[in-house]
């Protein structure tokens, strides 16, 4: 009788890496793309000079410092203010019309990474005349990125490309007029961030945590498998009004979600649907 293969010894290590993570930090990366999860963690592996996952786990278990420079490559943290123009123009021409019906607002940005989808909407909502009567929750899982988006301290060089995504996006100002320049870094204006609330968030273990009219999620779901991808879906749905609006990434659909049916697309070139009325 054939023995079925064993399973190599680095995807065993793996998930007991994953599992150690969880139990003792109740960080939760078990239903993550496991080809996209096995990358990072070489990278990690590679830079943070451990010879194998299993010394990386026993480092986990015993130094709680190891858990922020782990997440920093478990986490996606690459994003742009106003990335991809083409969704913020569809918001502010499309969703931002029907936001305008309401006496207040509430924004869910959804893996705030460091904080630039958070300052687009802030900058975008207040062009509109919105931002007074908004609350921006913005979460995300990596408190190392949350202190940055809190700070909206940005390097400079990187301003340029932030300029040009803000006319494409419809952008009716200069974005200079949001920020102050000193030492090679560029600070937003904290009266962008006075409407918002940073708050750690996890998509695969908390629960709704308020009711909103919008939610954005960007370039998350892309590294979860499908089990975790219905999971946040689902919370998306429970924290959406009735006729709410939901923004996902170039890359990401609801087609083969179970919740699918409680949504229909509003801009479907830009990935922005709306809540039913069920």
């Amino acid at each position: 009788m054939n023995e079925a293969p064993a399973e190599p010894v680095e995807d065993i290590e793996i998930q007991l890496l994953l599992e150690a993570l969880y139990q003792r930090y109740h960080f939760d990366f078990r239903h993550y793309a496991k080809s996209s999860i096995k990358r990072r963690l070489r990278q990690a592996r590679e830079q943070l000079g451990f010879a194998t996952f299993s010394a990386m786990q026993e480092k986990v278990l015993h130094s709680e410092a190891m858990v922020g420079p782990l997440l920093d490559y478990l986490t996606v943290q690459v994003s742009e203010m106003f990335r991809d123009p083409g969704y913020f123009k569809a918001m502010r021409e499309r969703v931002v019309p029907h936001l305008r019906t309401y006496p207040s607002l509430k924004i869910w940005i959804a893996g705030c990474s460091h904080g630039e989808e958070v300052y687009s909407f802030a900058i975008m909502l207040l062009e509109e005349g919105l931002l007074d009567r908004t609350m921006i929750y913005a979460t995300d899982i990596n408190p190392g990125a949350l202190e940055v988006a809190r700070s909206g301290v940005y390097p400079l060089d990187r301003i340029a490309a932030f300029t040009r995504n803000h006319q494409q996006a419809g952008g009716k100002t200069s974005l200079a007029d949001y920020y102050t320049t000193a030492y090679g870094r560029a600070v937003f204006d904290k009266k962008l961030r006075a409407q918002v609330v940073f708050s750690d968030h996890s998509l695969v273990t908390d629960e709704v945590f308020t009711e909103c009219q919008l939610v954005s999620c960007r370039n998350v779901m892309i590294y979860f498998d499908r089990t975790l991808q219905d999971r946040a879906v689902g919370l998306f749905r429970d924290s959406l009004t009735r006729r709410g609006f939901l923004g996902l990434g170039s890359k990401e659909t609801l087609r083969f979600s179970e919740h699918a049916a409680a949504f229909t697309d509003f801009v479907r070139e830009e990935k922005i649907y709306q809540r039913g009325e069920a």
